[in-house]
């Protein structure tokens, strides 16, 4: 935030969203993060938000899917916090708040997860039937099509309620999960574990555990974007300049490649989408997920080939376009 705030009247509300917020901490580290910057920006243009003549109140909406835990999410919100916090179910691929109120929007490792599953994966007349595969990682290119096709109209309508949500000259921060330019599906992280996962799952149907017609239906609908691909749509939708955007290498300190927690990672992330199309009970997704802890552990060496980056991205909502 180099550019001068001139957002909000100093005794006015700062508004704040974070997308896809779960249910903490980490979440309230951003939050944390974001009202210290606006603070410091203000107090360096002389609009001081801890003067009593002129105090700059924060309100955060904490937003995710109407099944999140948000009262988890509420007792665990400090005592100490210098914001009105309120909850906002719904999903972000749709309107969530009125026009031009809030500020500042962030979100965080949220956007690669789609709306829905692209229907022509499912589809046994479609060429882009995803016959023995979970997810579109190491699929025909018929089948990375019609995902990328979902992700363009996802963020599509992402970028539109936001264009309609955001004050002109608001700002929105989002940190996506992405790979390079130029990289194949099959060298990012979450690519390779979907696709071990799908393996698992296929293995248990062979074995009787589970229902291969299930399994044949079943894809993930998760997409990881690249840099060039974000830019492109940001470009067609208008209403955003990008302010900034920057690919972060994770550090090894910042990876885990123990097999374990790579399974619980993407059991917390997946349980929920596995239960609800197999009506899966607890021992049958013990037992899946056991043996995907095993398949990790043979996996090591092509998870660490991996060329995952974390994509950062700053938006203004532009002032001379009306979206």
């Amino acid at each position: 935030m180099g550019r001068k705030l001139v957002l909000i009247h100093p005794s006015s509300t700062f508004r704040i969203v974070d997308l896809g917020c779960s249910v903490g901490p980490n979440t309230f580290i951003a939050i944390q993060n974001i009202i210290e910057a606006v603070d410091l920006k203000y107090k360096s243009q002389s609009l001081s938000s801890s003067s009593s003549e002129a105090c700059l109140e924060f309100h955060v909406f904490f937003n995710d899917h109407t099944s999140n835990d948000f009262n988890t999410l509420f007792a665990s919100l400090s005592l100490e916090r210098r914001y009105f916090a309120a909850g906002v179910p719904g999903s972000f691929y749709t309107r969530l708040f009125p026009r031009a109120s809030l500020h500042f929007v962030h979100s965080s490792n949220a956007l690669h997860w789609l709306s829905q599953v692209p229907k022509e994966v499912v589809d046994i007349n479609s060429p882009a039937w995803n016959k023995g595969r979970i997810h579109y990682t190491n699929a025909p290119n018929q089948v990375v099509e019609a995902y990328f096709a979902q992700y363009a109209k996802d963020m599509e309508v992402f970028l539109h309620a936001r264009s309609e949500e955001i004050v002109c000259g608001g700002l929105m921060v989002l940190l996506v999960a992405a790979i390079p330019d130029g990289t194949p599906p099959s060298l990012s992280i979450l690519g390779i574990l979907f696709d071990l996962l799908g393996c698992c799952l296929m293995d248990m149907a062979k074995m009787g555990i589970v229902d291969e017609a299930k399994v044949e239906s079943f894809n993930l609908p998760a997409y990881t974007t690249s840099p060039q691909e974000v830019k492109a749509l940001a470009k067609r939708n208008g209403c955003f300049s990008i302010e900034r955007m920057e690919a972060i290498l994770p550090s090894a300190s910042n990876i885990s490649f123990n097999p374990q927690t790579l399974s619980n990672h993407i059991r917390a992330a997946t349980e929920g989408i596995i239960k609800k199309h197999f009506g899966s009970c607890s021992e049958i997704l013990d037992q899946l997920f056991d043996h995907y802890t095993k398949k990790l552990e043979d996996s090591i060496s092509v998870l660490k080939s991996q060329r995952t980056i974390q994509l950062f991205v700053l938006l203004k909502r532009n002032t001379n376009v009306s979206c």
